[in-house]
C-alpha cells in the first residue's frame, strides 16, 4: 500500500542495497563519501536495523555522527547502539563485528571538525540544531 510507504526507509533500502551490489560504493547523494552500514539491534524490540552512514576512517577506528541531517533529535540507531554496544559493521568489501563507544569533550570536538573538514555538510547539521551531535566510534571486536 502506498500510503504505508515510508520515504527514509525506501532511501536506506536503497542505498544499502547500492553499497552491496557495488563493494560498498555508492553515488548521490554519497559520492566520494565514505558510507558504511551500521548493523544494530532495537533497544526495545531486540529487532535488527541497518542503518548507511557517512563515516570518517582513522586508523583502525571508525568514527560515525548522530547527525540525522541537523534534526534535534538523535536518531534511533544511536538509542540502539548506547543500549547494546555490540555492533555489525559493513565498509567496502569488509564486514565484521564491532563495539562501539561514545567520544566526549574536547577529543569528541576534534574528531568532528575532522569530519566537517572532509564532508562540509555536518558543518551545516551542526549549525542547524542546538544539540551537541555525538560521535560513536566504532572498534573491531
Amino acid at each position: 500500500m502506498a500510503d504505508d510507504a515510508n520515504p527514509m526507509t525506501d532511501f536506506n533500502q536503497r542505498i544499502i542495497d547500492e553499497f552491496r551490489a557495488n563493494g560498498g560504493v555508492v553515488g548521490d547523494p554519497f559520492t566520494g563519501a565514505t558510507v558504511v552500514l551500521l548493523t544494530t539491534k532495537g533497544a526495545k524490540s531486540g529487532a535488527t536495523r541497518v542503518n548507511p552512514l557517512v563515516a570518517l576512517v582513522e586508523d583502525e577506528t571508525v568514527y560515525v555522527f548522530a547527525s540525522k541531517g541537523g534534526a534535534p533529535t538523535n536518531p534511533d540507531w544511536y538509542y540502539n547502539l548506547i543500549a547494546q554496544p555490540e555492533v555489525h559493521l559493513e565498509i567496502g568489501t569488509e564486514s565484521y563485528d564491532a563495539v562501539a563507544s561514545e567520544v566526549t569533550g574536547p577529543e569528541r570536538d576534534e574528531i568532528y571538525e575532522r569530519q566537517v573538514a572532509v564532508q562540509p555538510g555536518f558543518g551545516a547539521y551542526r549549525d542547524q540544531t542546538t544539540r551537541v551531535i555525538p560521535v560513536i566510534a566504532l572498534r573491531r571486536r
